[in-house]
């Protein structure tokens, strides 16, 4: 790490030529650093745990892009692909076989994926689940959790309307209320107020969406027993559940939470990890349910890009290496020598901290909570906390994503070397926060 105090001359005169492009000067809201404040980091380039800056300071980075990267940056395994598959060509929009190469990885040991399409994009995979599901069943509604996200689909971009179980209401400007109506929202952990909703709604509600590991909106961790009850009660009336599995799909195992917490669900949504950086996504499910969709079935959904060679290689190498004996293991192991001796510190100053793991996701918190299994339960005067954190471990070179709601992620690059540096910026830096 720097001894001197990182500057962001170069990222701020980036930021300025941004903004006359861009709204906001980026291209994907939570990057402007709107929660945090200051200047946006321009990334140069990264190399295993660490990025560089435009200003040419080097971060440990517990961004990892947002969750893709879980063998860290400029991966050699990935990167070969990548090149090998780049010199043949970026595109062709016909079938290749390094969509067999990876398809066939994710179906030969998931536990629950038969069929498998991929798209371009976690929200495009959702999205095109969602309506597979609405398709199979012949219904038009859908149920969703308070707390989770789902890309920016509009059905899905909305908020719970007032009542413990109503219909939801749009959160961004564009998405008609007609289509918010489709949409009703609970919250999280209350297994009676989904069965009274299934009961009264059944008839007409096509799939119960959820984040089996909420980690969009903090870390928000369900008991077992309720995800198994949200599949009992699906069983009980006949609605299909969809795992959007984005985040968490071969993240915390291979085979995602369904396989973390042997829960199957009907249909899943999968993305980051399996690009291996590029632009992907997928949505997989039984062969009787994905042989409706199109050519085989009714239910349309097509893309220009979809199995993009680059990414299908990418995705590949990527995967080769998490199939490894113990790979998972040792994630949740350099997870925990992270955490483990932050909170040592935290409980031992007085320092209101808590921080949630699973596998190699972890959320800081500041909140006496032993739980935080519902986004009502977060504080939103806590961020003011973590904007100051997240400026102390800047200074100290450790890159965390810019907002307190984000999750932070431990890749095979984190070496036992470089967790224990961050550890200790972590501690330093948290006694600046709290004095």
């Amino acid at each position: 790490m720097s001894e001197t105090p990182h500057t962001r001359v170069r990222s701020a005169e980036l930021f300025e030529e941004a903004k006359r492009r861009f709204p906001g000067g980026v291209n994907s809201p939570v990057r402007a650093f709107g929660a945090v404040g200051g200047t946006p980091l321009f990334v140069d380039r990264g190399e295993g745990a660490h990025i560089w800056d435009a200003d040419g300071q080097r971060y440990i980075d517990f961004c990892c892009s947002w969750g893709p990267l879980i063998l860290g940056h400029a991966h050699p395994v990935v990167q070969d692909r990548i090149l090998r598959a780049v010199k043949d060509g970026t595109s062709f929009g016909t079938p290749t076989r390094l969509e067999n190469e990876l398809g066939g990885m994710i179906l030969d040991h998931h536990p629950h994926a038969e069929r498998i399409r991929f798209v371009s994009s976690g929200t495009e995979a959702a999205m095109s689940a969602i309506r597979l599901a609405r398709g199979v069943t012949g219904k038009n509604k859908i149920l969703k959790f308070d707390g989770c996200y789902h890309g920016h689909v509009d059905a899905l971009l909305v908020k719970a309307g007032s009542g413990l179980a109503t219909l939801g209401t749009s959160t961004s400007a564009g998405v008609p209320e007609a289509y918010a109506r489709e949409t009703l929202v609970l919250p999280l952990n209350d297994l009676e107020a989904l069965e009274a909703t299934m009961k009264e709604h059944a008839d007409d509600l096509a799939v119960v969406a959820i984040e089996p590991i909420p980690a969009n909106n903090g870390l928000l961790i369900q008991d077992a027993s309720f995800l198994q009850g949200v599949r009992d009660l699906c069983d009980r009336y006949g609605v299909l559940l969809l795992f959007d599995e984005v985040i968490s799909g071969f993240r915390v195992a291979f085979g995602g939470a369904a396989e973390y917490y042997g829960i199957r669900p009907d249909v899943m949504a999968f993305g980051k990890i399996i690009g291996g950086g590029m632009p992907v996504g997928a949505y997989a499910a039984s062969a009787e349910i994905m042989d409706n969709v199109a050519p085989v079935g009714p239910v349309y959904q097509a893309g220009t890009l979809s199995g993009n060679p680059v990414a299908m290689a990418a995705g590949a190498g990527q995967l080769s290496v998490c199939l490894q004996p113990g790979f998972y293991e040792d994630q949740e192991r350099r997870t925990r020598r992270l955490v483990d001796p932050i909170l040592d510190h935290a409980e031992r100053n007085g320092q209101p901290l808590r921080i949630f793991t699973r596998g190699s996701i972890f959320w800081l918190a500041f909140s006496d909570r032993i739980h935080i299994r519902r986004s009502s339960e977060i504080d939103p005067d806590s961020m003011a906390h973590f904007s100051r954190l997240h400026a102390a471990l800047l200074e100290r070179g450790i890159y965390l994503g810019p907002s307190g709601y984000e999750v932070g992620f431990v890749s095979a690059a984190h070496t036992d070397a470089v967790i224990d540096e961050a550890a200790s910026a972590f501690t330093n830096a948290l006694d600046e926060v709290f004095g």
